[in-house]
């Protein structure tokens, strides 16, 4: 699989271990479970950068976890990008360790780039289960068990 990660925020080393390695694992298991195939470019960022690439792709001028922007040459899914301080806060909000919220919110931001989406009840619940699976394959929680702290995201 062809996957860049951008480590374009150096905090992101002190929020978790290995980002990058944990970041191309999620990507990966998001492409196996999605049976999708192509390239895709993760961008670990800063608040400030994704704020600017929400207002300039979705006119809205606030930082979100994670976007996902499809590709547009053959060969090539996408890219997505995350913001550090949305993601630390987001974690500590709902107990749960920034590591396992990277590695849910790239799985989410991958399974948009293979054509998963949630904008309607029925898709969001495949969508849901889809991250459930790529998590379990992960190792890591389910963040849509019952009982979890996660909460629904806005941002696609």
């Amino acid at each position: 699989m062809d996957i860049t990660i951008v480590l374009a925020a150096p905090g992101w080393r002190a929020a978790v271990k290995r980002p990058e390695a944990l970041a191309r694992q999620a990507a990966e298991a998001a492409l196996r479970e999605s049976g999708a195939a192509g390239a895709i470019t993760v961008l670990l960022a800063d608040d400030a950068t994704v704020r600017r690439l929400n207002s300039d792709h979705r006119a809205k001028a606030k930082p979100t976890n994670v976007l996902s922007f499809p590709g547009g040459m053959p060969g090539h899914l996408g890219d997505i990008a995350l913001a550090l301080g949305v993601v630390r806060r987001e974690a500590r909000q709902n107990g749960r360790r920034p590591a396992d919220h990277l590695a849910h919110l790239v799985a989410h931001g991958a399974l948009h780039l293979a054509g998963h989406d949630h904008l309607e009840a029925g898709e969001a619940r495949r969508m849901e289960q889809a991250e459930a699976r790529v998590m379990r394959r992960l190792g890591r929680p389910n963040p849509w068990k019952e009982g979890s702290a996660a909460t629904r995201r806005s941002a696609p």
